[in-house]
Order: C-alpha cells, then sequence, then structure tokens
C-alpha cells in the first residue's frame, strides 16, 4: 500500500465521523443559511476539532460563502477543506535538524500515549534515511521505562544509554550527549518522565536537563517534542497546554491517529496552541511513523 493509502486508511474513523456528515449535512441542506453553519459548527466540534477552533472555521467559511456569493450547500465542503488547509499551512513541519552534530531531541508526554514507542520508531524513521541514532534513558522513575526504551533501542538497531533505575535525568542526558559527540552520531533522542501531577518538579527536571544540554552544547535541545495520543481528543489539547507552561514545546508528535476517530484534534492543537504538528503515527509497525504533511492530512481526510 501508498504511503497516501496509508495515511487515507488511518484516517477511516475520522472521515466516517467528519466528512460523511458533513456530506449528510450539505444533502439535507439544498442553500446556506444560520441552521447549517450551527450544525457545521457541532460536528466540528465532535470531531474534536475544539469549540474556539470550531468556531474559527465556520466564521472563515461564513466569510468566503459571503466573498464568493455561494448559494449551494453543495460548495461548503470544498471551502471547508481549503479553510483547514489554510489554518494547518503548507507542507512538512520536519523535526529541526542542527548544522552541527547532533541534533538533540528531548521528548515528553504523559504516560501511556506511546511515548517510548514514538522515540522508537523515530529512531527507525531516522536510521533509514541514514543517520546515526542514540537514545538517552532519562525517564529514570517510572518501572519498565528504561527497558522498554532498551526493547526499542535492540528492535531497531540503536544504541542506549542509561543509568540505573532512579538515577538522576540530567546526568542521564549528560552522558547521553557526551557518548553522542564521542561516536559521532547525527542525532540523539532523549527520554524525560511523563509526569503531569508534579508539574512544577516536572518543570524543575525539564529546566534542569536543558540547562545541562545547553552548557555542553550551546543551542541544544534543537527540538523538544510533545507526544499526544489522538484517541484522547481533547484531553489531549489540555495537556499540551500544560506541558508548554512547563517546557519550550516546539513541536507535536500525535500517536494512535489509526485507532481514533477524533483525528480533528490535529487542526485543534495546531490552532490553539500555535505549536505545529510535526509527526504523527498511524499503526504499530516501526515504520508507521511519519513526518506531519499538511496538504497530504487534509487530501487524505476529504478523500472519497
Amino acid at each position: 500500500m501508498g504511503l497516501f493509502n496509508r495515511l487515507k486508511e488511518s484516517l477511516a474513523k475520522t472521515r466516517r465521523g467528519l466528512v460523511e456528515k458533513i456530506d449528510n449535512l450539505v444533502h439535507h441542506h439544498k442553500s446556506i443559511g444560520e441552521e447549517l453553519y450551527e450544525e457545521l459548527e457541532e460536528l466540528l466540534v465532535q470531531a474534536d476539532v475544539g469549540v474556539t477552533t470550531a468556531f474559527e472555521l465556520v466564521e472563515a467559511v461564513r466569510r468566503e460563502v459571503r466573498e464568493r456569493h455561494v448559494e449551494d450547500a453543495g460548495e461548503l465542503k470544498a471551502i471547508l477543506k481549503e479553510q483547514i488547509s489554510a489554518m494547518l499551512g503548507d507542507g512538512q513541519r520536519s523535526i529541526s535538524l542542527s548544522n552541527e552534530a547532533p541534533t538533540v531531541v528531548v521528548v515528553l508526554g504523559v504516560n501511556g500515549v506511546g511515548k517510548t514507542t514514538t522515540i522508537g520508531k523515530m529512531a527507525y524513521l531516522f536510521k533509514s534515511e541514514g543517520k546515526k541514532v542514540i537514545l538517552g534513558a532519562a525517564d529514570t522513575f517510572r518501572a519498565a521505562a528504561i527497558e522498554q526504551l532498551e526493547f526499542w533501542a535492540n528492535r531497531v538497531g540503536v544504541e542506549l544509554i542509561k543509568h540505573q533505575e532512579g538515577a538522576d535525568p540530567a546526568a542521564v542526558a549528560f552522558d547521553s550527549l557526551q557518548a553522542a559527540k564521542a561516536r559521532r552520531a547525527d542525532i540523539l533522542i532523549i527520554d524525560t518522565a511523563g509526569r503531569l501531577h508534579t508539574k512544577s518538579n516536572l518543570m524543575e527536571e525539564l529546566k534542569k536537563i536543558s540547562r545541562v544540554l545547553d552548557r555542553e552544547m550551546p543551542g541544544a535541545p534543537h527540538e523538544v517534542l510533545l507526544v499526544l495520543d489522538a484517541t484522547t481528543g481533547q484531553n489531549a489539547i489540555n495537556q499540551a497546554k500544560q506541558f508548554s507552561e512547563a517546557a519550550r514545546v516546539t513541536g507535536i508528535a500525535l500517536t494512535k491517529l489509526d485507532g481514533s476517530a477524533r483525528g480533528g484534534v490535529v487542526i485543534g492543537v495546531s490552532q490553539s496552541l500555535n505549536i505545529p504538528v510535526k509527526m504523527i503515527g498511524i499503526g504499530e509497525g516501526p515504520e508507521d511513523l511519519r513526518t506531519f504533511n499538511a496538504k497530504e492530512f487534509v487530501d487524505a481526510l476529504f478523500a472519497g
């Protein structure tokens, strides 16, 4: 199956939950009126686009309809697709690579969102591009976090730097960066603790990791990637808000799109937080994490 068809398949539940319902909506409304706009907004909210983003989208559609003097409800879907595309922006939003190796990526996310799996799949993706990858196991407090990361390191064939459980995460980050430099790695991906209920402790821990990395390599970390679970819908956006208060999040990796009817969260999280979605997970395999391409995503979502 081609990459686009794979993405299209992974968005099937979201398409049924949003696009097919929009088809039904415009079919029952021959002309465009207030009732149609209200129902469209409701459908967008149900697809976990978010209340504010849904309102902004409908207002943008309303404006286009007025300016183009559109009267046929059948044209509404194409206008909505245009506005979602405009909201998400053009092209790919890939991980920012440093001019000086290694590029340091710190990964955040609450337990259960697929953070460790995403790191393993990222390592696979970079390795398949011919890059040398090292992983750093700085989530030292959660039982089995180090073992899970070690499993993925072995599975995709990359090196892991680890300490014992309960070790200082910043010390792991330090050793990981030294190893990445010494072994001429292209990419260093550092796992961090996924606790939100102790936000002040998490914040201090992340600040300390960032300080240590920046001291040893000015400008590091080059990317702070937040992993969110698409199946949690609006809860994912709330997590993103909390994490962005605690850390300088530069990008989002959205997992489990294939298991969710809530793919609209891609639009909501991009718009409400102004943090780009950079990676999406569309399946279980190592190859099922990919760089987010906004045009491709919208085309797959609205594909017939």
